[in-house]
């Protein structure tokens, strides 16, 4: 009892010091009384109330007021302007290297398989056992389909693909190297700059996966020589189920970037009509089709009040949240037999936390009927997923103590 008592103290202390506080009513939800803990914002994150307003605006003004004028008003532009604005906000990229299209897997799809044609006689992709399935099951696909051999670095559970695991699998054969910056599931953050310099000194390129880090842990693409990087919009970026994803290629490989998928928009000049494929100079020629403009709308609301807060606030808070959980764990999960499944260092963890025991698939299904909600991964994780600027510290705490009573209800 004086645990529990003294750590939602402590909770609200956090709370009361956080320069960052203010902007969670910006949220959409946040004071829900059904929804006490959200803590699945690395899967979903909530919606902003300015997110709505700019929906009903562009509804009624803009596709319903200046209808198909639009397009060259300035939809067919928001990808790359918003390309633009997260490279310079959250991704640490020059503007003319990062556009907004199509989803993750597509993307991932199109920067590989661009990628190893550009790597000429190589005949090697490098991945690890435990990246997404989707990442892995992309690289599958374009290894059957180039006759590519697909090499794997070993990861550890609760860590992540370390320099010398790559060490160990890449060589003179080696075309690409497929690797998250933030692991899914232990929360891992690889050592981007380290890999790259490996890589390029073994003369392959790399292609960073940023889905679980683009909003909570900075990234610097082009201070880290990244070849190229792709990542969702759903999650720290609040872009809403099926926010399309973005793209960065690194300005020195456009020239030699061979869209797999040619479509029209992806075209030198799209209205032209022509009757052979000629790509766009820059990042455009990683467009194939219709942009998502609606898709697009919420991302600029997020990226502009990261922009606002800083990523440099960010990260410090998102350090903070997942050490307040880290003590609480060690408090009162580890006396039950639950076990901490990623990085105690908080530089190398990024913005959730992974605790397993076998039982908490039932208790994630218990914890949603009570409104607290975090996430489940396979075979017995429970990811807490703390989103810097929507989540608060009394929410983390109410999730990890309903965690603990259930529990101990089943012990």
């Amino acid at each position: 009892m004086r645990t529990t008592s003294r750590l939602a103290h402590r909770a609200a202390e956090l709370d009361a010091a956080d320069p960052l506080s203010g902007l969670r009513a910006r949220f959409l939800g946040h004071d829900d009384p059904d929804v006490p803990a959200y803590l699945d914002g690395n899967s979903l994150g909530r919606p902003l109330a300015a997110t709505l307003e700019r929906l009903n605006e562009f509804v009624r003004n803009q596709w319903g007021g200046r209808l198909i004028r639009g397009w060259d008003e300035s939809w067919l532009e928001l990808p790359r302007r918003l390309g633009d604005e997260l490279g310079r906000t959250v991704l640490g990229a020059a503007p003319g290297q990062c556009v907004v299209a199509d989803s993750t897997t597509v993307l991932l799809y199109k920067l590989a398989r661009a990628a190893v044609e550009a790597g000429g006689d190589r005949t090697e992709i490098v991945l690890d056992r435990d990246n997404f399935p989707t990442d892995r099951y992309i690289m599958e696909g374009i290894a059957a389909e180039c006759g590519l051999t697909l090499r794997w670095a070993e990861a550890d559970y609760d860590g992540g693909v370390s320099p010398e695991a790559v060490a160990e699998v890449i060589g003179p054969r080696t075309s690409l190297v497929v690797l998250s910056h933030v692991a899914y599931r232990s929360g891992y953050i690889a050592d981007v700059p380290a890999i790259t310099d490996l890589v390029h000194r073994a003369g392959g390129r790399v292609l960073w996966d940023l889905c679980h880090s683009a909003g909570s842990v900075p990234a610097e693409l082009d201070a880290w020589n990244v070849d190229y990087a792709a990542g969702c919009s759903y999650k720290y970026l609040n872009g809403g189920p099926g926010a399309p994803a973005w793209a960065y290629v690194a300005a020195r490989h456009q020239a030699d970037f061979r869209q797999p998928i040619q479509g029209w928009l992806g075209a030198g000049d799209p209205f032209g009509m022509a009757r052979d494929y000629v790509p766009a100079a820059g990042i455009q020629r990683v467009v194939s089709g219709t942009p998502p403009i609606m898709g697009m709308l919420a991302i600029q609301d997020m990226v502009a009040l990261i922009g606002e807060a800083g990523m440099d606030a960010v990260r410090a808070k998102s350090e903070l949240l997942t050490g307040f959980a880290v003590d609480a764990f060690d408090e009162v999960l580890a006396p039950l037999g639950a076990v901490l499944a990623s990085p105690r260092d908080p530089a190398r963890r990024g913005s959730h936390v992974t605790v397993d025991h076998p039982s908490f698939r039932e208790v994630t299904a218990r914890l949603w009927d009570q409104g607290i909600i975090p996430d489940y991964r396979n075979p017995n994780g429970i990811r807490l997923g703390l989103s810097p600027l929507s989540t608060s510290f009394a929410e983390t705490w109410t999730g990890i103590e309903a965690i603990a009573a259930e529990l101990g209800s089943r012990a």
